[in-house]
């Protein structure tokens, strides 16, 4: 179990490190070592949301920081988030933020919707544990 928590950190921290270049689950999984299927499956095992799911909010979150702190093109934030056109960028900012880019950004407050995971301080009970407490509880 510890070895997988290990592998997770391992995709989380490739993913930041490469937020602005192109990555698929492909590449993820050529550079960790596993299969992109065993590796979407303890990742989301261990955090609650897919690889592509994660990798997504995350540069859309970077795209919304950028469009309120910096003066950027919007179409040049939406290569720089990995998508190929200002209208794709723009429906899947969309969902997220409920807003369309431009007035996200005539807002003017980031928030953001996916930090980054840390597995630092997870805590999985044991199987002793879950039984004292069903033992406390009856």
């Amino acid at each position: 179990m510890k070895d997988q928590k290990e592998i997770v950190k391992k995709v989380i921290n490739y993913i930041e490190r490469n937020l602005d270049k192109e990555i698929s689950l492909d590449n993820i999984s050529k550079n960790i070592g596993y299969s992109k299927f065993y590796l979407n499956r303890i990742f989301t095992e261990y955090t609650g949301i897919t690889m592509y799911k994660y990798l997504q909010n995350r540069r859309l979150t970077d795209a919304a920081e950028k469009l309120v702190k910096t003066d950027k093109p919007i179409l040049q934030i939406a290569y720089e988030a990995g998508y190929d056109t200002q209208q794709s960028f723009s429906f899947a900012f969309k969902q997220i933020y409920l807003y369309p880019p431009k007035i996200y950004r005539d807002i003017g407050i980031f928030i953001p919707k996916q930090n980054r995971i840390s597995m630092c301080c997870s805590y999985i009970p044991s199987y002793e544990f879950i039984t004292e407490i069903k033992e406390l509880a009856a």
